[in-house]
């Protein structure tokens, strides 16, 4: 059942994309005409209207064909095509020879363009008095039937003599099914990279003793060196995408380096001269063979330390946080993003596990590779139609400059209001990104934006390490506000990553056959049930509790993201409560019946542990990545995806920390918790110490969120900013 639903999932994001290209392709024509075979009889029939007006819309049609070609037009780059009472409908049209096109101030001159244009081409609504919003065509009744063409708003910025940025292939309107095409294809080459990833890290630890010939020692250690390397990487990545080379190329060479990786691990089990033995079985494998293995999978650890975050940054880019319907899909892309998270490791821990084990590991390397070589090429050919974010060099360099501003003015007094706080404004080339609200926290670090000497301006050029924006001291701010919040989380994690250890252990004692014909479930298997509650709990969560939630808060998320944190960080204090009296009957129960043990008991009494741990990632782990992406600066997203990821690195080392503490001074009262086996051991008193720093953990956090400042973005009445595509300079977000 677990399985289907993992291949279900994976199969509707597949087929979500291949029907997106579809209609992309079918639909999206140079001129953006929207015609078929039933609107041309329609025409036919209405003929006679048409031939006395036919000599005027072929010259309208032809004048406009020409602004698509490059000519230059003589009465305005933005004309107005239609107006109702609320909206006016406007098209910027940009000639190939010129980037960027100045409008018109006033709306009310925009009266030029004939009706004939408006069946041939797409636009997009301004709306004059509030935000951009995304609308339909204004076409006639007979075209807007057959025409599912759905506006990208267009993107102006917020001053009296602005320009807007086209690329000169994309037209500014997209197929209301693009954007989901969009996320549809980062959720589907995370699922193969997860698949690969789950796969290769539940395996390589029976991999390394039976293949390699490594004793169990040895091969602990190799697994942890590994999974250091996969911890630490996302820091790396994050910080080359984010600074220089861009996410989306920092994905598809994280891409190509992981089908480097997985080709070679591919070889390792095909080829005859790479293959751990000559013959059928060999007590220790060949150099040759550990030589390329560990390549392989270092190459692999390197590759996805850099895919994980950057790949899920690029994919929350695709939406846009000033239109309240994107910022809506927004929150389902973390939660489905998530979901197939847990496809890929339920997919992985049964299926690939069942192949690894009754098949071979060669079939499972192809399977690895197939998917993560179909899915990049997807994720390549919906190039044209992403969103780019351009690399803003390193973001640690505004905030040096905030602090070093901020230390040498220390001794100058307060300006009387904000008018001495130096800001660039809304419009200006330099100010590249949103801009951000001052805030009361933290104000020793207002000081790096006071104008010195008395000046009512700041200087042309001002120096940067001595005077910075208001918008850059938040940026400071933003930063140092979530490092708190980020520590609280790690004890938290510390206690979920006993599933991996104590639990899985824990099924090893128990019984675990199934059914009259006594099939043996993997102790590892019962892992996948977390993911079997995280999916439940994310769809009810999408679609019932969130929705409720909004009419009755009047939040757009229906609770804050750090609630969201602090129900699931709750529902750990719950899963160690219940892992504890599981633990305790089992232990009973050895005590009772020395010769069975714990044999007697069923394994799946180890399965509400599991699900409470899928329901609690389900608030608390999807919080954290939203949490991450949304509130450290626009430069510094895919750092925050990154910080997610080492949170779980750190909860690892804490987890192991903890454990020498505690046998150590277990002994010193007498008999140590861990003992040589799980029946000499007390897990269960371990379990309640994890139960009780959880719970400490909940309160510092509630106390921490409750003095906690949102990111506050300014926004302007006419808000508009060009979007950005791959190879184009483009006018930043300013709202």
């Amino acid at each position: 059942m677990t399985s289907a639903l993992a291949v279900t999932l994976s199969s509707v994001h597949v087929a979500d994309v291949l029907v997106s290209y579809a209609v992309v392709f079918f639909t999206q024509r140079p001129h953006a005409a929207v015609c078929n075979t039933n609107q041309k009889k329609k025409r036919k029939k209405k003929s006679s209207r048409r031939r006395r007006s036919q000599p005027k819309r072929r010259h309208q049609s032809r004048r406009f064909r020409s602004f698509l070609s490059g000519e230059r037009i003589d009465d305005g780059a933005v004309r107005q095509v239609g107006a109702n009472r609320r909206r006016r409908t406007a098209v910027a049209v940009a000639p190939r020879r010129s980037r960027h096109i100045s409008s018109s101030s006033s709306a009310a001159a925009l009266h030029n363009l004939r009706p004939p244009a408006r069946r041939l081409i797409s636009v997009s609504r301004l709306d004059v008095s509030s935000p951009s919003t995304s609308t339909y065509l204004p076409l006639r009744p007979s075209l807007r039937r057959n025409a599912a063409v759905r506006c990208r708003p267009s993107r102006v910025a917020s001053v009296p003599s602005a320009a807007v940025s086209l690329h000169p292939r994309q037209p500014p309107c997209r197929l209301a099914s693009v954007s989901r095409c969009l996320w549809s294809e980062c959720v589907l080459i995370e699922f193969s990279e997860w698949l690969s990833s789950f796969g290769i890290a539940t395996s390589l630890i029976i991999y390394l003793p039976k293949v390699i010939g490594q004793d169990v020692k040895t091969a602990a250690k190799n697994v942890n060196y590994w999974s250091g390397v996969t911890a630490t990487m996302p820091l790396v990545g994050a910080f080359l995408a984010d600074s220089y080379i861009g996410r989306f190329w920092t994905v598809m060479a994280a891409s190509a380096l992981y089908l480097l990786g997985l080709l070679l691990l591919t070889m390792t089990s095909v080829a005859p001269a790479l293959k751990p033995c000559a013959g059928d079985t060999c007590p220790e494998a060949r150099k040759i063979h550990a030589t390329f293995f560990f390549l392989a999978i270092y190459l692999i650890a390197i590759a996805s330390g850099s895919h994980k975050p950057t790949l899920e940054s690029f994919g929350a880019d695709q939406f846009d946080d000033d239109h309240p319907e994107e910022r809506k899909k927004k929150m389902s892309f973390f939660n489905w993003w998530n979901s197939a998270l847990c496809a890929a490791l339920i997919f992985s821990s049964t299926v690939i596990a069942y192949v690894q084990d009754h098949v071979s590991w060669a079939a499972a390397d192809v399977v690895f590779i197939s998917v993560m070589g179909f899915s990049v090429v997807l994720f390549w050919a919906g190039r044209p139609l992403y969103r780019f974010q351009k690399p803003a060099g390193s973001p640690f360099t505004p905030l040096a400059r905030v602090l070093v501003a901020a230390f040498v003015k220390r001794k100058l007094p307060w300006p009387s209001g904000s008018d001495g706080l130096y800001e660039v404004p809304m419009g200006d080339k330099a100010a590249r990104g949103r801009l951000l609200v001052r805030t009361d926290r933290l104000k020793f670090l207002d000081k790096a934006a006071i104008i010195e000497n008395g000046q009512q301006s700041p200087p042309d050029e001002p120096n940067p390490w001595r005077l910075a924006t208001v918008t850059q001291v938040e940026e400071l701010k933003l930063v140092l506000n979530v490092i708190p919040i980020w520590m609280t989380t790690v004890p938290f994690a510390t206690s979920l990553v006993q599933a991996t250890t104590f639990f899985i252990k824990q099924g090893l004692t128990l019984d675990r056959t199934l059914g009259r014909h006594n099939f043996s479930i993997p102790p590892a298997s019962m892992y996948a049930l977390s993911s079997v509650g995280m999916i439940a709990m994310i769809t009810i969560y999408d679609y019932a509790l969130e929705p409720f939630a909004r009419k009755i808060t009047g939040h757009e998320r229906g609770i804050t993201i750090l609630r969201r944190i602090g129900i699931g960080m709750a529902v750990c204090i719950l899963t160690m409560s219940v892992a504890a009296a599981v633990e305790r009957r089992r232990l009973d129960l050895v005590q009772r019946d020395t010769a069975r043990g714990s044999t007697s008991m069923s394994i799946f009494w180890l399965a509400p542990q599991f699900l409470l741990i899928g329901i609690g990632d389900a608030f608390a782990f999807v919080g954290l990545q939203e949490f991450c992406y949304g509130e450290l600066p626009d430069s510094m997203r895919s750092l925050g995806v990154a910080l997610y990821f080492c949170m779980l690195g750190a909860a690892s080392f804490a987890s192991s920390l903890l454990i020498t503490v505690v046998d150590r001074v277990t002994r010193i009262g007498g008999k140590s918790w861990f003992g040589k086996d799980l029946n000499s051991s007390q897990l269960d008193c371990f379990y309640w110490l994890l139960a009780g720093i959880t719970a400490l953990d909940v309160c510092v956090f509630a106390v921490l969120a409750s003095r906690y400042t949102y990111k506050n973005v300014r926004r302007s009445t006419r808000n508009a900013v060009a979007d950005c595509y791959e190879g184009e300079d483009c006018v930043e977000t300013l709202a």
